[in-house]
Parts: structure tokens; sequence; C-alpha cells
């Protein structure tokens, strides 16, 4: 498995797209905190020039930051049938390929989250108004989005290794993590929806707090996906 990460590790870092999504992603906080400090510098009354903004768009953000993740792991999922075909018949296993390729993309997927998360308090805290506890609330608000945001990675690479169209992954993020609370109401309080909502509206109240909701239901959607893509995946035919 070492040599297979290595020649993939290695074929992802010359694809172009990794640096680009990387560049646009901390751009775009970037951007976000200089709109905010540039309209206060032109209306020092403007209330929303402060860190809590920025970071509660940051919470609320969770959808837009699973198509980041959608993004990286095209990078090795996307239109690599031929490679994959190729490298199964030199004896890499299927298990091989499909957790390899999952290591690497989530690596880089992690690691340009934690920068945008520094990026995005250093931002916060150094442009705009800081306000109390900010940035602990921030620190919370997050850690209970990593579940729900891992497995959502955790299914994009499922469905990817599956050949699922990016179409029809967008539509089942949409139900799942955007329409789940309102449409199942007998699982209302375990629903990504639900939970990311209630997360969202805790940090803007002040009152960000570790929620074990968020782990148990990432980590029921994480175990399901992967189980099912691995094993659906070492019996799929690989034209």
């Amino acid at each position: 498995m070492i040599n297979y990460i290595k020649s993939e590790n290695y074929r992802l870092l010359r694809k172009k797209s990794l640096y680009m999504t990387s560049v646009i992603c901390c751009l775009l906080i970037v951007v976000a905190a200089a709109v905010l400090y540039y309209t206060h510098q032109q209306d020092p009354n403007f209330p929303y020039a402060t860190s809590m903004f920025l970071y509660s768009n940051v919470i609320s953000g969770t959808l837009l930051i699973m198509i980041v993740g959608l993004l990286f792991n095209s990078a090795l999922t996307g239109k690599d049938a031929s490679l994959i075909k190729q490298s199964v018949s030199f004896g890499v296993s299927r298990n091989t390929v499909f957790w390899s390729k999952l290591i690497l993309t989530l690596s880089y997927f992690l690691l340009i989250c934690v920068i945008g998360l520094i990026l995005t308090i250093t931002l916060g805290e150094t442009l705009l108004a800081s306000e109390g506890q900010s940035v602990k609330n921030f620190l919370i608000a997050s850690s209970n989005m990593v579940p729900i945001v891992l497995s959502g990675f955790f299914m994009i690479h499922a469905l990817k290794m599956l050949k699922v169209s990016e179409v029809y992954i967008i539509i089942m993020f949409l139900f799942i993590f955007i329409f789940s609370g309102d449409l199942l109401y007998m699982l209302f309080d375990y629903t990504p929806s639900t939970l990311l909502n209630e997360n969202l509206m805790s940090f803007v109240n002040n009152s960000a707090h570790f929620d074990y909701r968020h782990w148990v239901t990432g980590i029921v959607i994480s175990v399901i996906s992967l189980l099912i893509g691995a094993k659906r995946f070492a019996k799929q035919n690989i034209d």
C-alpha cells in the first residue's frame, strides 16, 4: 500500500486543480474579511464588521466546505478509471486502491481546512472587531462540524469510486445535509441539517458547546458509507 500511496501522491501533486482549489478557498476567506473591513471603513455604523459575523459565515457554509471536499476527492477519483484498471491488472488490490485514494485526498483536504481555519481566525482578530469569546465559540462550533464534514467526505469518496455522477452526489448532499431535518421527522434530532442549524444558532447566541450528537451522526454515516463503498467497489466491474 505504501508504494501505491507514494505513486498516487506524486500524481496528485502534479495536478493543477489541487492548487487552484486551495488558492481559491483561501482567497474567498480573504475577500470575505476584506469586504467587511472595507465596508466598515466606509460606514463606521456598519454592524457586521465583526469576527463573530465572519465566523458565523464559516459555520453556516458546511455545504460549500463539502463541495471543496468533492473537488479534492475528484483529483484522484475523477477521470481515473483506466488508471485504476491498470493498477488492478498489475496486482494492486482493490482495497488498496480504495483506501489509499481516501487517505491521500482526505489528508490534503484536512490540511486546507486547517489552513483556512487559521486564516479565518487571523483575519477575524486583526481586521475586524473581536467579540468576547468569539474564537473559543468558533473552535467549539467548528469541532461539532468536523464529524458531519468528514462523513460527507467519506460519502463522496464512496460514491466517486462507484462512478456516481457529481450531479447525483450534489442532489444527495442537498437532501441529507440541507433538507433532511424537514423531511425525516422521526430522526429530527439526529439529521445532519438539524444538527448543523442548531450548531450555527448556538454559535450566534454565544452558547456554543460540544454536542455528542454530531459525532454519533457523523460516525454512523461515515461507517455506512465506507463499508458499502469498499464492499461494492471490490465487486465492481472496472471498464
